[in-house]
């Protein structure tokens, strides 16, 4: 749909029908395709259908979060919601079979709790904590013959099978070098082009969204470099020689900033540099012979510098900090229990309590007729209520509208496919698509119900297309309603606690650069910081006004006050590469700053969020008033 046209719908519509771009991801398509219908294949050869059913879900939800990115961020990004997946299956597995219906909808609405509440954490955590509720849901709703840690066991080698090709499969084009990086070194590489697309649109229209992009490829390159491991430093030459090369784009990154800042157009020769050593690291070769930009100003010269230094590293190799700052257990803990984690898991728990409710209700009432299973409107849910995963109305358009173009589709192949190998064969079609679909929720549901429907068939259920629209049906209706109930606690909450931690990482930095401290590495892991965490309050933000007015006016004006943190963040990275140069600011910089705190506090105060400006440290604020 052209943008003329969404700029006429209503926000919530128009983020319904928004999709990405982007090429195909022919690596995870050729993971996906060898996954889940291998696994249902190899279940039915050893006999073992229903744990080969458990281990194609595993492997398909795996799918959906298989994506771009480093080998070693795939362990913790595939792991960690398998291994919550398969807890969940045992607990719904033991309380199935050992409660009654009020106990059981007890127990797995403070499951939801739970689940919700860690979902606030971040997106690992979101994407463990629905994994955590759909395998509980599975467990309790679709009762087998096998024991819980027997059906837990086979969901962890379905994921860990997925696993297993995403760490041992080459990509396409990297077979030259060593493929075990190929997924840093695009990341780091895309920081480079990110900077050269920056300076090319500094005094343009473009320059901001530019220097958002920056953002997001910094913060990918920051992942992909950051997975877990088993040493604390980069054990390898390759990866060494890696992380000095994403350490030294961060100079470059906060002189483009400082460009971008003053406004003034650069010549073609500026990101020439940056370009030439985008394409060294994708080679895996030295940065060669680099053009000098001219030194007339303070952030040229800084960028000039940059360059020096970036040629340096190049050559040398040697491995440097990510300029990370660690999360502790505390910072997890405030997240989950913080107000954005008690709305969020209170709105999961709910929605989620509610579907088993109504679920249980009309497997009882034998509704389901020859059904034994009822895990689908309870699973629906979870993938319905989560905040972080799009607007609740866009949600569940889209869930509905895949639900029931995947549940017709399916009903057209299960009457000319021969079974069970059609069906296998179905299984991995809809596995090698996944991640194509996951560009949009209601493609991804359409190929996520195709295939669940055939994995159960398979299983041995009756074609169940129509039964399954009618549960689609009613968890939309549910999570519609429990999300525009009143809350006990603040609605927006969630926005507001992203949009509080991005206000204390701005303040952070821009206390350090005021007070004059020379320990660059500091500063640079601040201003990463602090971008960061404007980008996901931006998002946040974003989210929250494509809901229906009634949701949206909570987070009303909260996207302004970003904005202004946004234009501080630049205005201290300026000060910064200023400072470098001259060791002063100019009226100019003690103008913006100034006018930039009194928009804070104002936009801040609108919001409902006064606390959001503090006030800076005496000596800190002397340093404005200093006459340049």
């Amino acid at each position: 749909m052209s943008a003329r046209a969404h700029a006429v719908l209503p926000p919530w519509l128009s983020h319904a029908l928004r999709t990405q771009r982007g090429p195909v991801p022919w690596s995870a398509v050729t993971r996906g395709a060898l996954s889940a219908g291998p696994l249902l294949l190899a279940a039915l050869l050893a006999g073992q259908i229903s744990l080969g059913v458990v281990a194609a879900i595993a492997a398909m939800l795996a799918g959906i979060n298989d994506r771009p990115g480093s080998r070693r961020a795939s362990v913790k990004r595939l792991g960690a919601p398998a291994l919550a997946g398969a807890a969940g299956l045992v607990v719904g597995t033991y309380g199935g079979d050992r409660l009654g219906a009020v106990a059981l909808t007890a127990v797995l609405t403070g499951l939801g709790l739970v689940a919700g509440g860690m979902s606030a954490i971040g997106p690992v955590a979101s994407a463990a904590g629905t994994q955590l509720l759909v395998g509980a849901a599975v467990g309790a709703g679709m009762p087998l013959p096998e024991a819980g840690w027997t059906r837990a066991l086979a969901y962890l080698a379905g994921a860990g099978w997925l696993l297993a090709l995403r760490l041992a499969l080459p990509t396409p084009g990297a077979l030259a070098g060593d493929f075990r990086f190929d997924g840093e070194r695009d990341a780091v590489a895309r920081v480079y082009d990110a900077v050269a697309e920056l300076l090319d649109t500094v005094g343009t229209g473009l320059a901001t969204e530019r220097r958002a992009a920056l953002t997001t490829a910094l913060d990918h390159a920051q992942d992909a470099l950051a997975g877990p491991r088993l040493r604390r430093r980069a054990g390898s030459t390759a990866e060494r020689r890696l992380h000095a090369r994403y350490a030294a784009a961060l100079p470059l990154a906060e002189a483009a900033t400082a460009l971008a800042w003053t406004g003034e157009p650069l010549s073609d020769r500026a990101s020439v540099g940056p370009r030439r050593l985008a394409g060294a690291v994708r080679r895996n070769t030295p940065a060669g012979p680099l053009p000098a930009p001219c030194r007339s100003a303070p952030a040229l010269r800084a960028l000039d510098d940059a360059l020096l230094h970036a040629a340096d590293a190049f050559d040398q190799g040697r491995g440097s900090d990510l300029h990370t700052r660690r999360r502790g257990a505390r910072d997890l803990l405030r997240a989950a229990f913080g107000a954005g984690g008690r709305e969020y898991g209170l709105r999961v728990a709910l929605s989620f309590g509610a579907a088993v409710a109504v679920a249980q209700a009309l497997y009882h009432s034998h509704e389901y007729g020859r059904h034994p299973h009822w895990y689908w409107l309870p699973a629906t849910a979870v993938f319905l209520v989560k905040p972080d995963l799009g607007p609740l109305v866009s949600r569940v358009l889209c869930r509905a509208a895949g639900t029931v173009l995947g549940a017709l589709l399916f009903a057209g192949f299960a009457v000319v496919l021969p079974r069970p190998e059609g069906l296998v064969a179905l299984v991995a079609v809809c596995g090698a698509l996944i991640p194509v679909a996951t560009r949009h929720f209601a493609a991804q549901t359409a190929v996520a119900t195709v295939l669940v429907l055939a994995l159960v068939m398979v299983g041995g259920e009756p074609q169940a297309s129509v039964s399954r629209i009618v549960e689609t049906l009613l968890a939309c209706a549910i999570v519609l309603i429990v999300g525009h109930l009143p809350m006990p606690t603040e609605r927006g909450g969630q926005v507001r606690a992203q949009l509080a931690a991005a206000a204390d990482a701005a303040y952070a930095y821009l206390a350090h650069v005021l007070d004059g401290s020379g320990d660059r590495s500091v500063r640079w892991t601040l201003r990463r910081e602090a971008y960061r965490t404007l980008s996901e309050a931006r998002t946040a933000s974003a989210l929250a006004a494509h809901e229906l007015p009634a949701l949206a006016r909570h987070s009303q004006g909260t996207d302004e006050v970003a904005a202004v943190l946004e234009r501080l963040v630049d205005t201290t990275t300026a000060c910064a590469v200023h400072l470098d140069d001259t060791g002063r600011l100019t009226a100019r910089h003690r103008k913006r700053l100034t006018e930039l705190l009194g928009e804070l506090a104002a936009g801040s105060a609108r919001v409902g969020l006064p606390g959001l400006a503090p006030s800076l440290p005496p000596a800190t604020r002397a340093n404005l008033s200093v006459p340049g």
